[in-house]
């Protein structure tokens, strides 16, 4: 059933309104970074792109262009990656049949490297992978 704020606006579920706070206390707190996917154009050749977010515990910003750069070595399909603020990178990933298992690979190796603690938001992407646990659920 549908429930409304005061206001209005959709009410959002008890286990929605608890995510969001864990996951802005880890953003604070704990050595995490955010990772929203979006589709930029659905046309042909269709692109996608990553923005990354990191937390205020992360000092030393040199894995995520490390990591990339080692990627970006071994993955098929053409990728740029650009700094777009003091903590926020964006990749860009274009068009090739591996387009949806090249990106959950690099966000795979950013999760590796932080021992899980990754907040994946899926954003517009409609890739149905595996779900190995890491969905946060």
């Amino acid at each position: 059933m549908v429930e409304f704020n005061p206001d209005g606006s959709l009410k959002l579920p008890n286990r929605l309104i608890k995510k969001q706070e864990i996951d802005e206390k880890r953003m604070r707190s704990a050595r995490c970074i955010k990772i929203r996917k979006d589709v930029v154009d659905y046309n042909s050749p269709k692109k996608c792109r990553l923005k990354i977010v990191l937390s205020e515990a992360i000092t030393d910003f040199r894995f995520i262009p490390t990591i990339y750069s080692y990627f970006a070595n071994r993955a098929e399909v053409p990728t740029v990656m650009r700094k777009t603020g003091p903590r926020e990178f964006e990749v860009e990933i274009g068009t090739a049949f591996k387009r949806c298992t090249d990106c959950c690979s690099l966000v795979n190796r950013y999760r590796e490297h932080l021992d899980g603690c990754l907040i994946e938001d899926k954003g517009t992407c409609t890739f149905q992978g595996m779900n190995f646990g890491w969905n946060g659920e």
